[in-house]
């Protein structure tokens, strides 16, 4: 099986957070590691396809997933 892009890990994150955040932290490692590979400095999500698209449930998610270690930026 081949690693995941920075895309694909993106909207497996999407799948994920829609499912009740079922394996999440699976999916922000393999965010983290395409990453790296790519050489992406941050992470840009569509605020219109997260469960919680207000300012706190934004700043949530981008503290949750700095813990892991990945930067996170909206789209506009």
């Amino acid at each position: 099986m081949s690693e995941p892009t920075v895309t694909e890990a993106i909207d497996n994150i999407y799948a994920s957070l829609q499912s009740d955040n079922a394996d999440v932290d699976k999916h922000i490692a393999a965010l983290r590691l395409a990453m790296a590979r790519e050489g992406v400095k941050e992470a840009v999500f569509d605020p219109t396809k997260l469960a919680q698209n207000n300012r706190s449930g934004r700043k949530m998610m981008q503290a949750y997933f700095r813990q892991r270690g990945v930067s996170v930026k909206f789209s506009a």
